[in-house]
């Protein structure tokens, strides 16, 4: 995963939990969670969009 070892995944999971606590690291993660589902719901949608103008027939 992006060239990252075992060990510096470590050392910045270390560093996150000191600069943000124990406890805020669940609301965080559940915040993050639910960010990425909205991008990818809106990226979904416009993917719909323009399947959807795609099919349909030019009017003349």
């Amino acid at each position: 995963m992006f060239g990252i070892g075992g060990q510096e995944l470590l050392l910045i999971l270390v560093i996150v939990l000191l600069l943000f606590g124990a406890k805020k690291l669940p609301e965080l993660a559940r915040g993050m969670g639910k960010g990425i589902k909205e991008f990818k719901k809106a990226q979904n949608e416009d993917e719909d969009e323009i399947i959807n103008k795609a099919d349909e027939k030019p009017k003349k």
